[in-house]
């Protein structure tokens, strides 16, 4: 496809929990038959990678939520970076040795805005163990030492505390997501 980039794509609450059950198949086919092209995701819990000449944006995003609802009878959060930006996330790690010695602890949150400074101190406020927040524009990057499952330092939390609605990726799928990226377009693309 002349002119196309490569997008991240990432769905904010399906299949956890069992609600908001979707295929994968489904989304796959579902951003096929709108236009974009190589759709692939991975593991179950809404990661998309795919091409296209459209530039993304807000109205993108919402497009996509729009066209899961009627059509999949969905109602989900799409969180949509470039190749270029997904790449940035990973290079601007402030938690390195986390990404190294446990990196199923270490998570990224999209966010569909940027928090302001006062959210970013009232959600690091909110912190009640011994997790660790840091933020980067429209990214959150939360370590938690403890464990995911038990922490207070929850995504509803951090969204009310943040005003912005997310979703958050342990490190491994991070990876994962940068690898196929790669995989579809080359390590060095600058879309």
């Amino acid at each position: 496809m002349p002119n196309s980039a490569t997008y991240v794509a990432l769905l904010r609450g399906i299949n956890v929990g069992g609600n908001k059950p979707v295929a994968m198949p489904a989304l796959r086919e579902m951003l096929a038959q709108l236009g974009f092209d190589d759709v692939r995701s991975i593991l179950q819990s809404g990661n998309l990678v795919f091409r296209s000449s459209t530039r993304v944006n807000r109205a993108l995003e919402n497009r996509l939520e729009s066209e899961t609802a009627a059509r999949l009878g969905l109602q989900a959060d799409f969180l949509i970076r470039t190749a270029r930006e997904w790449r940035t996330i990973v290079a601007r790690n402030p938690f390195r040795k986390a990404a190294e010695s446990d990196p199923a602890h270490l998570v990224v949150m999209l966010l569909k805005t940027v928090p302001k400074a006062d959210a970013i101190k009232a959600a690091q406020g909110a912190i009640a163990g011994r997790e660790t927040i840091r933020a980067d524009g429209r990214q959150l990057y939360i370590v938690y030492p403890a464990g995911i499952g038990t922490s207070r330092l929850t995504n509803a939390l951090l969204e009310k505390k943040l005003g912005t609605r997310g979703t958050a990726r342990n490190w491994n799928t991070v990876l994962k997501l940068a690898t196929l990226l790669d995989e579809l377009d080359g390590p060095r693309s600058q879309p």
